[in-house]
């Protein structure tokens, strides 16, 4: 998919009460906090990848496990990505955080009307490595998101745009890692979406 424009959403979380406490967290260490939820972040479309490594500056990035609408001429499809973002930028402002890392999308992807009588049940994980070993970093059902159908009434994707929708709290907080590992699982159906990537740091001279 040769992908036009490109939309993170975020604060896309159905718990209003648990985002509002999220929030005032976040404002705790610097974060500002969003103008509306959810709300609908442009970065450049050419951050939108199938990659299975990115270069990164510095130590202080991380992935977050999402799923991706795709428009297409034909159809809405599903893909899994990941929000690879800067979170030392990100306490100075989050477009440019999202703006400064490449998203990489798994290549495969789901007619959305083929899950959408089950959307509920689709479950997103994500996985990291620490000291040589793979840990579950990030696991919920896509339920604890806000819909397709309400996110694209808020937010309408023409063909050839992308949207990537929410993600969870990471287990044991957000860290970096050198690879990051996601999966987009439907257990009605037995099948899954997954991609993997490398993260190479960059040096930060100055």
């Amino acid at each position: 998919m040769d992908v036009r424009e490109l939309i993170i959403a975020g604060w896309t979380g159905r718990d209003e009460a648990a985002l509002r406490k999220h929030i005032r967290e976040l404002e705790e260490i610097g974060v500002k906090p969003p103008k509306t939820t959810p709300i609908f972040y442009r970065v450049a479309a050419n951050l939108f990848c199938h990659a299975t490594e990115i270069q990164v500056s510095g130590t202080d990035t991380s992935g977050e496990v999402e799923f991706v609408l795709l428009k297409t001429k034909d159809a809405l499809r599903i893909a899994v990505g990941s929000d690879h973002t800067d979170r030392k930028a990100e306490t100075i402002g989050v477009s440019l955080s999202k703006q400064l890392c490449a998203k990489p999308v798994s290549v495969e992807s789901w007619a959305y009307d083929e899950v959408k009588p089950h959307w509920n049940r689709l479950v997103l994980r994500s996985f990291i490595y620490e000291n040589s070993k793979r840990v579950l970093y990030q696991e919920g059902t896509v339920d604890a998101m806000r819909s397709p159908e309400d996110l694209l009434g808020r937010h309408p994707l023409k063909n050839d745009e992308a949207m990537f929708c929410g993600t969870f709290a990471a287990k044991g907080g957000i860290r970096p890692s050198a690879r990051f590992e996601m999966e987009l699982e439907d257990p009605v159906l037995g099948r899954k979406l997954s991609h993997q990537y490398a993260i190479r740091e960059l040096p930060v001279e100055g």
